[in-house]
């Protein structure tokens, strides 16, 4: 790259500062036709044709039918992370074969293109510009989904998806949790970064036993009771003020409640296979209650209560006082202790 390109790239970082701070940013009317560089004639030439694995990252790839991807006639996974591509085109050759597809960090705005591909397992379209959920129902076969970082307000078409076990939402603008009841094979729901207020519509989900919800709008953990085979739950930078409603939550094994604005722990004694509680930077204060609630969890291991007043009011001593609480936990914060 010329030092002139070099310096246009600066400065285009800096065009539009507003983009920076702004999470729901999005000025797609306005972008402008760059200099479009090509890629090499041919950027698979030299792979063999029963290749089961064709990766090619962070090439400029434009166009997947340059590619040409038909040659290889046993390919078992697709790897087009960090690319420019727009559309989803030229796979249908591959159906046979194709069981993972990875479209990470392109510029894709409409999931089409895949209407062949129905052996796929995994499909990765994180980190595009997709904003509507469409045309994979088909994709029966799929166990792992990920849609991180798009611009999708809805959960939505995923009727038919009945081998799905991982399903990763993370980074859009979803509001609701819903139309999850078809997924009766769900495992792990990722849904972290968005703008959800209520933990409604898990009720139907009889295999889910990881639900990840980190920097949403919760206040209220009681509707977790329609998931009681939950083992971990992953709940921080919301806007909880206690953890009552978990008590017919007895399988969580991790529970991840830092920064939020709890001032009480009460309501963990039910949870009896407990092994890592997280609580980092809350209003909790009291060592007898930490003592009440936890003393009996015979698999407890690692606990974090740094940022509390339990700890800022007495940092020399705080890390004996929980050990003293609780004799059988391994790890106090960042610290492993005897035991």
């Amino acid at each position: 790259m010329s030092s002139r390109q070099l310096s246009d790239t600066k400065n285009a970082l800096v065009s539009n500062p507003e983009a920076l701070s702004d999470p729901d940013y999005s000025d797609d009317e306005n972008v402008l036709p760059g200099e479009e560089i090509a890629a090499d004639d041919d950027l698979l030439d030299g792979e063999d044709s029963d290749t089961d694995e064709i990766i090619c990252t962070h090439s400029r790839v434009h166009s997947i039918p340059a590619l040409k991807l038909e040659r290889f006639k046993k390919v078992l996974r697709i790897c087009l992370r960090q690319n420019a591509i727009q559309r989803i085109e030229g796979l249908s050759s591959l159906g046979e074969t194709l069981q993972e597809l990875d479209f990470y960090d392109n510029l894709i705005s409409h999931i089409h293109g895949l209407d062949e591909l129905t052996k796929l397992t995994s499909l990765d379209l994180s980190f595009n510009k997709i904003r509507h959920i469409k045309h994979i129902n088909h994709l029966t076969e799929l166990t792992d989904l990920y849609f991180v970082s798009n611009k999708i307000g809805h959960i939505e078409n995923l009727d038919g998806l009945n081998k799905l076990r991982m399903l990763e939402l993370g980074s859009n603008r979803i509001r609701v949790i819903e139309n999850l009841d078809s997924l009766k094979a769900l495992e792990e729901l990722w849904l972290a970064k968005n703008k959800i207020t209520e933990l409604t519509g898990l009720g139907g989900l009889p295999k889910l036993r990881l639900l990840s919800i980190q920097s949403n709008r919760i206040r209220d953990l009681s509707p977790l009771s329609e998931v009681p085979q939950l083992e971990e739950l992953y709940i921080s930078h919301n806007a909880l003020e206690n953890v009552l409603g978990l008590e017919k939550n007895t399988n969580l094994r991790i529970l991840e409640i830092s920064n939020n604005k709890i001032t009480s722990i009460k309501g963990l004694k039910p949870l009896v296979h407990l092994e890592e509680v997280w609580a980092s930077y809350n209003q909790i204060s009291d060592f007898m209650e930490m003592q009440e609630e936890l003393a009996d969890k015979k698999e407890l291991t690692t606990v974090y209560f740094e940022g509390n007043p339990v700890q800022l009011r007495g940092p020399a001593l705080y890390r004996n006082k929980v050990r003293l609480a609780l004799p059988q936990v391994q790890q106090i914060d960042a610290t492993f202790v005897r035991t």
